[in-house]
């Protein structure tokens, strides 16, 4: 599905579906800023309340954690996306009319 890290290649290597012009978009980046924002911050906010950590610490921590989880889960999320894109305009995918 991918030719790079978040670029996606002209054709399925399988199916031969177009896939260069359908584009995500911002979509799975702000699904992963709300979710990974949800689920994090409290934790965050736990750990703090009961550590005496200094404040340098809590922010190279939990900037890591969430680097890494947004760069681990946006291409599945970038997918996803793609996915429900084919599943409710098919027509697209295939050089039909939008609609």
């Amino acid at each position: 599905m991918y030719s790079g890290y978040l670029t996606l290649a002209e054709r399925c290597s399988v199916c031969g579906l177009e896939l260069a012009r359908n584009d995500s978009g911002d979509g799975p980046a702000v699904l992963l800023i709300f979710v990974l924002g949800f689920l994090v911050v409290p934790v965050a906010l736990i750990v703090s309340m009961n550590v005496d950590w200094p404040l340098w610490l809590h922010t190279v921590l939990w900037g890591t954690v969430i680097l890494g989880l947004t760069l681990g889960m946006l291409r599945p999320a970038k997918a996803y996306f793609i996915a429900l894109q084919y599943r409710h305009n098919r027509s697209a995918f295939t050089g039909g009319a939008e609609s």
